[in-house]
């Protein structure tokens, strides 16, 4: 039996690799490290919540003499890195939060590990050989990319919010701990997740919930930036095969390779929403549609080139956009 630390496993993402390992795998304890910040639930974890091979840490990804405790106790093969502030407009508005938890948390969690694993630089201790630190990032590192093209591994870092400078320089901290100390560290760079327990202020969330609450629906701009949209559970597989199999120091991208703007967005989830839950005047939830002031900075267009870890791992996306949408219309729907 391995124990991993995954920490931030009671948020959106975190959650849903939680159920999905404990669901498909037997040789593996998951201790779930989460402060229970605003965006943490764990009552996205009910379903599991009674299985032997799950324990719940409560606890800060900064609090170091937390941090090595839990290592000294569990004694970890292996660290899947999912906490962190992942709000653009949160960031716009409290930058200092970002730069703490996603520099200073994951710059925490790299030297505990690194000092519990490593004799020293290039050299793990005895039975520390195959431990691994997996690092969860995101594509808004890049910067914004105009009608073509796509991100590749090798795509020159150009962040454009506090966000995403955040997490770029938690994925150059990684780096520098592989090229350093030698430490096994794998980074992922995701593209826009959605699916079940996406918390209420991401977008699809909150079309939903406006949608059915009777409130105008609020879509930046004029509704045209581009995502790539990325079944969260299609991303859970991703993060398990590139901790299982990728090599060390190497970056994977994982994108769904399901481009969409805004528009096309709320366009689906109003047209799902009509046929499964029709308005009372027989109005078109659309009519809700009403467009806001852009958000500051607000990147045009990502969308990943998902090559790497398809030809290296054999990773695929199996759901495309309309099927994934449906599946999580009908999750909050039932929720």
């Amino acid at each position: 039996m391995k124990n991993i630390l995954v920490t931030g496993g009671a948020g959106f993402i975190g959650s849903n690799f939680i159920v999905h390992m404990l669901n498909t795998r037997a040789d593996v304890a998951l201790i779930n490290l989460d402060a229970l910040t605003y965006a943490g639930d764990l009552a996205n974890l009910d379903e599991i919540k009674s299985n032997k091979n799950y324990i719940f840490e409560k606890g800060d990804i900064c609090d170091r003499t937390f941090v090595e405790r839990l290592f000294e106790k569990y004694q970890f093969d292996g660290v899947v890195h999912f906490a962190a502030e992942s709000h653009v407009d949160n960031s716009i508005e409290g930058p200092e939060a970002f730069i703490r938890t996603n520099v200073f948390g994951t710059f925490t969690l790299l030297d505990v590990a690194r000092k519990n694993w490593m004799a020293e630089p290039f050299k793990p201790k005895a039975s520390k050989e195959a431990n691994r630190f997996l690092h969860v990032s995101t594509d808004e590192v890049y910067g914004s990319l105009g009608p073509l093209g796509l991100f590749t591994e090798t795509t020159p870092y150009a962040p454009n919010s506090p966000y995403s400078a955040s997490k770029a320089s938690s994925d150059f901290m990684v780096r520098s701990y592989f090229h350093t100390y030698g430490l096994n560290v794998v980074t992922t760079n995701c593209s826009n997740n959605y699916g079940p327990k996406q918390h209420k202020e991401k977008l699809i969330p909150t079309i939903i919930r406006k949608a059915l609450s009777e409130q105008p629906i609020p879509i930046y701009g004029d509704g045209k930036n581009v995502r790539d949209w990325l079944y969260v559970l299609d991303h859970c597989k991703g993060i398990e095969l590139a901790f299982k199999k990728g090599r060390a120091g190497e970056t994977y991208n994982i994108g769904g390779r399901n481009e969409r703007n805004n528009n096309q967005i709320v366009d689906k989830i109003c047209s799902l929403l009509d046929e499964a839950k029709p308005r009372a005047k027989g109005e078109s939830y659309k009519q809700l549609i009403t467009y806001v002031k852009d958000r500051a900075g607000h990147d045009k267009r990502y969308a990943i080139d998902a090559s790497k870890i398809e030809n290296e791992l054999g990773w695929r996306a199996e759901e495309v956009f309309d099927t994934g949408i449906l599946k999580t219309v009908n999750w909050y729907l039932n929720n």
